[in-house]
């Protein structure tokens, strides 16, 4: 069965970084942007790697421009945007489209595995996809679902 671990993905520099360096730990990945209405939740998505990183927590942020265009062109912006403004040191990972014929391969797997409401499209900036240890998708959030919101489900993975 395929995993979130079988999957590559871009570092802000470019080289590829196997997600199997993550395997065993729950995940939480995102969709991101810099310029959106919900960047804010940059600092809750903080406060739960601050919380659970000891008991192995991993979020990967993924910034993404389209939906309207809200990212920086340079990936050195929105990394030093996203360390200033909101203290993030959960890890950024180069910008990806997330639907369309261009869309990254983790992202396209991790529709198939949980699919939106009315659709497998992302609809804007912030959904996020918790992954348990064995690399399995187990929820899909809505963009405007605040990730303290998550924390209960977040709980059980480590009990």
């Amino acid at each position: 069965m395929k995993t979130v671990y079988d999957f590559q993905v871009k570092m802000p520099n470019g080289k590829a970084k196997s997600l199997k360096e993550y395997e065993g730990r729950p995940l939480i990945i995102v969709n991101t942007a810099s310029k959106c209405g919900f960047t804010p939740q940059f600092k809750g998505l903080q406060t739960l790697y601050d919380t659970y990183k000891e008991q192995g927590l991993e979020i990967l942020g993924f910034p993404c421009s389209q939906f309207n265009n809200q990212e920086f062109a340079q990936i050195e912006k929105t990394t030093e945007f996203c360390q200033v403004n909101y203290g993030v040191n959960f890890p950024i990972f180069a910008k990806v489209d997330v639907n369309g014929p261009f869309s990254d391969p983790l992202f396209k797997f991790l529709k198939e595995q949980k699919t939106g409401l009315l659709s497998p499209r992302i609809k804007w900036n912030f959904t996020k996809f918790l992954v348990n240890r064995n690399g399995q998708v187990i929820k899909r959030y809505a963009p405007t679902v605040d990730p303290s919101s998550i924390e209960a489900d977040l709980e059980k993975l480590f009990s």
